[in-house]
């Protein structure tokens, strides 16, 4: 997945309104080097595309993109090299590096979150918590570590939460009301309790987001709702206890950590000669 328009905008931040005046000062701008694209640790890749397009946008075309996407890479692996002018080269250094290495470190927290439901049917997939401007691409890189999305806008599908409840009245209030204005979207609704649980059910949901419940009053829910509709977990969980809420039975684990919390993935930049 590549956004162009958000490549623009980067490279313009980089140069502040002015030119890179390291690179004038130091390189005659007549030299030509090989940069290879060195993975420091191993890991999950995702954003190769957006860090091959930043050096396309910078005027480099001799690119041999050599790992895809969701291949899990090791330590000293070279996933891109880029031959031609050593100013582009270092112009379009930090800017593709960022994108790589943020998406990169997204697909590999994701990854080892779906390794802790090896074995079951629960997916891990993410939130609305994204960093603004970047939600397509990080959610493109959930998937590519093996997660997968929840709604990509407001728009896509209802998800009634406490405020939306506490606003309209009550879990069946406020169902109902959504249910009336949009009869043929998708509902998914929010409930910290068994009770709310038990109340929401003749309303028929598409699925149910259980918040900050246990493991066991998880797995109560699903006996409770017996494959009628699909459960989410969300809240308090942590990839050590992912496991646990991923046998009480739930369909899917919320995970806002896979976005707004993924170490970056340390990638470098070897220039060597031509």
């Amino acid at each position: 997945m590549i956004d162009h328009e958000l490549i623009k905008r980067a490279l313009a931040e980089d140069l502040g309104d002015g030119d890179d005046i390291t690179s004038i000062a130091t390189v005659s701008g007549t030299e030509r080097v090989v940069a290879d694209f060195v993975a420091r640790n191993s890991g999950v890749i995702a954003g190769s595309g957006m860090a091959k397009a930043t050096l396309e946008a910078v005027g480099l075309s001799d690119i041999a993109l050599l790992v895809q996407d969701g291949a899990h890479v090791e330590a000293g692996q070279v996933l891109m090299t880029v031959r031609g002018d050593t100013r582009a080269i270092l112009l379009a250094e930090r800017t593709a590096l960022n994108f790589f290495g943020h998406l990169s470190g997204i697909a590999t927290l994701t990854a080892k979150w779906v390794t802790q439901l090896e074995g079951t049917q629960c997916k891990v997939r993410d939130t609305r918590k994204t960093t603004p401007g970047y939600r397509l691409l990080e959610k493109y890189a959930v998937r590519m570590g093996g997660g997968t999305n929840h709604r990509m806008s407001l728009s896509d599908a209802a998800l009634i939460k406490d405020n939306h409840i506490a606003a309209a009245g009550g879990v069946v209030a406020a169902f109902a009301k959504v249910r009336e204005k949009f009869p043929t979207t998708e509902i998914e609704i929010e409930v910290d309790t068994l009770d709310q649980l038990r109340e929401v059910m003749p309303q028929k949901p598409d699925l149910v987001l259980l918040d900050n419940m246990s493991p066991a009053q998880c797995a109560e829910a699903v006996a409770i709702v017996a494959g009628k509709f699909k459960l989410e977990a969300s809240g308090g969980i942590s990839i050590e206890n992912a496991r646990a809420y991923a046998l009480s039975g739930v369909d899917f684990i919320a995970v806002g950590a896979l976005t707004h919390s993924a170490p970056v993935f340390d990638i470098g930049l070897d220039l060597r000669a031509e």
